[in-house]
């Protein structure tokens, strides 16, 4: 990873960074598709990132961490291409096996070990068959004992004390009481246990379980030492729940407490795989595992407060603590710390961590491979990132760190103990291979005395020295200052051409109080050099022609040294008008002179310069900068000249847009600026975006600079920064004390309210009727608007987007009764193209208004009665929510309408009458046909008038016909059938809009009375009477009971 030299973000969530020399390391916490669309494609296709590659299958699809590094820019298809793992962590050798490489456990433990720990010296091993043995150096045997009679679950050697705390089964007293027990033994004090044999002190035995404490499975255990002689055991089971034992264990002064991680039903992925603690001054904290979350219990609180830090967890032994107190799982994508506010960096190391372990700021991962079925025992060096040990090992059931060595015990209870190399070795390894970059970082990560520092320092600057990159040894051997002799570095930079480098060491060397009078008259002679005026005329002001010497390098270097003019003289020549324009403003403050020089230049040119130093001059000069702005953006006099179109030449020109930036403090001088180029240009093809800015600067209360319209054009403005004109002025009139602070008041508040006129006038002639859009942004208007309460404007702009509704609310909101009411009379009339629903929405506002309006209400109620807009039931609901109303406000209006109901029903019954007198005689026509007998009287056939004689044919409605004269159709007449059938083409029709539901609705939902459109459905007969089905569908005219004609 040495050649990682630059960064770059792929998505727009900015990480948290951590620095590494030569290289940036970049995580993420959060959702990875959310943050970077692209970022599963780089991960999982490339090894080109941080350790091992993560495959699609193994990311959740919840909250992942992850890391990514990014060499300077690498496009994804480059990334895909590298597939070979050129980026991959380098591997190196920092470790060694101990003991030869080959040792194994004493045949003295003949048990089937279940759990160990090791501290004081020693590693203490627990055993199946209830006993616990000693190892010393070198994994000899010492002693054991019989802790327990069946099994010993789990064990801890504690560290302030030489006491070891053991888990295991014991026989079984009662029924009621548990095997399971927790002992403590005092390993100073030793009891003969028989005549060859010594065992501990037992000082303690505790029931795990009891009433209070149900038996679980016991899936992890941790002691914390706090203040002798309290102890703190957490126990950790497979429901979740997690008993704590606080006290003085050995008095049995105790006091126990439940905590529960999460209430999942799930049992396998509630069981608790890991637990550490962290002390954080006083603040005692409980981190906590599963297999499907992270929680921190804050065990100061009471009752312990419980956090929930990720959503997923990881499997038991895959839990540490880092020397810093830091929570590390691992997970078969990836390894995670977590801190106490969430989870922190991640680091993709492919594989099912079967152990995780910490050692001296190394991480230590017994990774599974699922592709060969090998184990293989990594030791990280995450800070350097590097591989400091790897190596394939068999099975391994335990892994511990004592003797300053890690101790691995496989399952065949051989083991391998490995140990640190010494620094030397390491360095001699890193030199040999030129990784200079990586011995930096080691030394000063395991913090390496000063002199070896420097050491290694004065080697990498040798060798970038051998590089010829003289810049970056000299920045090598500036650290070494106080250790390496200066001698040495000065005769490698004696070259003329290296004479700056030596100027910063020698300068570096006075800093630090550590040069010599040599070294300081060495450094006279260089400046010396350097400030020699004579040849530095010559070599600047040459008439060779051409330069000989690098532009920017001489005018850089003489305007270090207060040769302006030298460095002008350059800039003119050579013409680099910014340099130019850039020592008149920055350096001599020649204004006057900077505005005739860019006037001399050509318009494009010009047009450079003034957006490069446009706020120094805006600020200095605002009238004449704004003059030349005028003549860049309308070129007056040479329209004629050029023979183009106004509009076509407007094209061409800058716009008034493109330098809104430099008028990022002085807001007054761009309305000026914009308004006269309004003035002068009428169809710019900027005009949106200038009304735009000249509506923020007219709408703001106190004449801030515009920040929405600018937001994608301007880029680089400071907002925090800027100080409007108005504040400048009123300080620099306070400073003269000439005026006093409320006529400068009474002067601001007369240019806002003038501002606001102008604001007004541009919101109605720049949209003018004949428009459908205006001449700026609609929305960008109305946030405006709002947002420095312009109500003349935002009723113009609403009225104007016919937003009835939002204007009646403004009155609303102003509580302005009588413009309320005027503006429904305007906007509410239908005649007139209005909305006619504002009246009811007027009168829903005073139901709720909670005062008296009688009078308002009268009028409202005028025009609801006149256009007929509400049901006398909903106004009456409406009116009766507001208190202050009382029944004489809406009595003549009731009394009208119960007038107009009663002459309407009255018209309904005469109507019903009728109907019914008419349905009688047709039931009565309909009865005779079916009982009696019809005679028939006719004596000319209806179609030929002549004389009936048979064979002839009689219909029922009463016409005679000559069989001769009906032809084929003898079974309709030929006088009744056309009514008939247009009968029944209608009968037709209202059966198929029956089927029609949504036209129903609309139907019902647009009538003034809804009411009425149903009941002409069912006089119709589209809706026919239903049977003991579903109710509440409309039925086809089908189904009707047949009504014949």
């Amino acid at each position: 990873m040495d050649n990682l030299g630059g960064k770059q973000f792929m998505g727009g969530q900015k990480p948290n960074q951590t620095n590494y020399q030569n290289g940036v390391v970049f995580h993420w916490q959060g959702s990875a598709k959310n943050v970077f669309p692209n970022v599963y494609d780089i991960l999982f296709t490339s090894r080109a990132l941080a350790g091992n590659p993560i495959s699609g299958d193994q990311v959740p699809a919840s909250r992942v961490g992850f890391l990514i590094i990014v060499s300077t820019p690498i496009s994804i298809r480059r990334i895909r291409d590298v597939r070979s793992g050129m980026y991959q962590w380098r591997k190196f050798e920092f470790f060694e096996e101990k003991l030869a490489g080959k040792c194994s456990i004493p045949e003295e433990v003949a048990g089937k070990i279940e759990c160990c720990s090791s501290g004081r010296g020693k590693i203490v091993l627990g055993c199946d068959d209830g006993t616990v043995s000693f190892l010393d150096r070198g994994l000899k045997f010492n002693y054991g004992f019989q802790a327990h009679s069946s099994s010993v679950l789990f064990v801890q050697q504690l560290k302030q004390r030489n006491y070891l705390v053991t888990v295991g089964e014991d026989e079984q007293v009662s029924p009621q009481l548990s095997a399971m027990c927790l002992k403590v033994f005092d390993l100073d004090k030793m009891q003969p246990e028989g005549s060859s044999t010594m065992s501990p002190d037992c000082i303690q035995i505790l029931r795990i379980f009891t009433n209070q404490f149900p038996e679980a499975k016991i899936t992890s255990f941790l002691v914390l030492e706090e203040a002798p002689p309290i102890l703190l055991i957490a126990i950790g089971l497979d429901n979740g729940c997690i008993y704590c034992i606080k006290g003085d264990i050995a008095r049995e002064r105790i006091t126990r407490f439940k905590l529960q991680v999460d209430n999942v039903s799930d049992k396998s992925n509630s069981s608790i795989t890991g637990l550490g603690f962290r002390m954080d001054g006083q603040a005692l904290q409980l981190f906590a595992v599963t297999p499907t979350s992270v929680s921190l219990f804050s065990l100061q609180s009471q009752p312990p407060r419980r956090q929930t830090l990720d959503q997923i967890g990881c499997n038991v032994n895959s839990v540490t603590m880092s020397d810093r107190l830091e929570l590390i799982i691992g997970r078969p994508e990836a390894v995670y710390f977590y801190e106490v506010d969430g989870r922190g960096p991640c680091w993709a190391f492919e594989g099912e961590k079967k152990f995780l372990g910490w050692f001296r700021g190394y991480l230590l991962c017994v990774i599974a491979d699922q592709r060969n079925g090998k184990n293989t025992f990594n030791i990280y060096d995450l800070k350097n990132r590097l591989i400091a040990h790897s190596l394939v090992v068999k099975e391994v059931s335990h892994m511990l760190c004592e003797w300053g060595n890690i101790i691995l015990i496989m399952a065949d209870k051989t083991a391998l103990c490995t140990g640190e190399k010494d620094m030397e070795s390491k360095l001699d390894m890193l030199f040999k291979k030129n990784l200079y970059t990586v011995a930096i970082n080691l030394v000063q990560s395991q913090q390496a005395d000063a002199a070896a520092t420097a050491e290694v320092l004065r080697k990498y600057g040798d060798h970038l020295y051998g590089k010829q990159d003289y810049d970056e040894a000299m920045a090598q051997y500036i650290h070494t200052i106080g250790h390496l002799e200066p001698s040495y570095v000065i005769q490698k930079f004696l070259d003329a051409q290296r004479i700056y480098n030596l100027t910063n060491y020698l300068e570096k060397l006075h800093e630090k109080g550590l040069a010599s009078k040599d070294h300081t008259t060495l450094l006279l002679n260089c400046y010396t050099k350097l400030k020699d005026v004579e040849k530095l005329n010559v070599f600047i002001k040459s008439e060779d022609g051409e330069h000989k010497f690098d532009v920017e390098t001489a005018i850089r270097v003489c305007r270090a040294a207060n040769y302006h003019e030298h460095a002008m003289y350059v800039a003119k020549k050579a013409g680099r008008h910014e340099l130019y324009l850039k020592i008149l403003l920055e350096d001599l403050g020649r204004y006057e002179e900077a505005l005739q020089y860019i006037s001399s230049l050509e318009p494009g040119q010009a047009g450079v310069t003034v957006k490069e130093y446009g706020k120094i001059l805006i600020e200095h000069k605002p009238v004449a900068t704004i003059e030349i702005l005028m003549k860049l953006c309308t070129e007056e006099g040479d329209l004629a000249k050029r023979g183009t179109s106004n509009g076509t030449y407007l094209s061409m020109l800058p716009s008034p847009v493109d330098f809104l930036n430099i008028f990022i403090h002085h807001p007054q001088s761009l309305m000026d600026f914009l308004e006269k180029y309004t003035n002068k240009v009428k169809d710019s093809p900027a005009q949106v975006e200038i009304h735009n800015t000249l509506l923020e600067l007219y709408l703001s209360n106190d004449l801030n600079f515009p920040s929405i319209s600018l937001s994608d054009t301007v880029g680089d403005l400071n907002l925090k920064t800027r100080r409007p004109s108005g504040e400048a002025m009123m300080s620099k009139v306070e400073s003269n004390g000439k005026v006093r602070g409320d006529c400068n008041d009474l002067t601001k508040e007369k240019g806002r309210l003038e501002r606001l006129e102008k604001g007004l006038q541009l919101l109605k002639s720049a949209w003018p009727s004949e428009m459908e859009h205006p001449l700026y942004d609609v929305d960008l208007a109305i946030i405006l608007c709002e947002m420095n309460a312009f109500k003349e404007g935002l009723l113009y702009l609403y009225e104007k987007m016919k937003l009835y509704k939002e204007v009646i609310a403004c009155y609303m909101q102003a509580h302005d009764h009588e413009g309320l009411i005027a503006c429904c009379k305007r906007l509410g009339d239908s005649g007139k193209g209005g909305d006619p629903s504002l009246w009811a929405d007027l009168l829903k506002y005073f139901g709720e208004l909670g005062e008296e309006c009688s009078k308002e209400v009268k009028e409202v109620l005028t025009y609801i009665e006149r256009d007929d807009i509400l049901p006398p039931i909903i106004v009456l609901q409406t009116l009766s929510r507001n208190p202050c109303l009382t029944l004489s406000v809406i009595k003549d209006y009731i009394a009208r309408k119960l007038e107009q109901e009663s002459k309407l029903i009255e018209e309904d019954r005469r109507f019903i009458e009728k109907y019914q007198e008419e349905t009688l005689a047709m039931r009565k026509e309909i009865q005779d046909l079916r009982t009696n007998a019809r005679i028939f009287q006719l004596s000319k056939c209806t179609a030929c008038t002549f004389t009936l004689d048979l064979p002839a044919v009689h219909f029922m409605c009463m016409h005679s016909f000559h069989q001769r004269c009906l032809g084929d159709n003898e079974k309709e007449c030929p006088e009744c059938a056309p009514e008939y059938r247009s009968v029944l083409e209608m009968k037709r029709n209202l059966e198929q809009n029956s089927k029609d539901q949504d036209q129903f609705f609309q139907q019902v939902k647009s009538s003034k009375d809804g009411f009425s459109v149903i009941a002409e459905y069912f006089g119709k007969g589209i809706i026919s009477k239903t049977s003991n089905g579903p109710t509440g569908s409309l039925r086809s005219g089908s189904t009707a009971s047949s009504s014949g004609f």
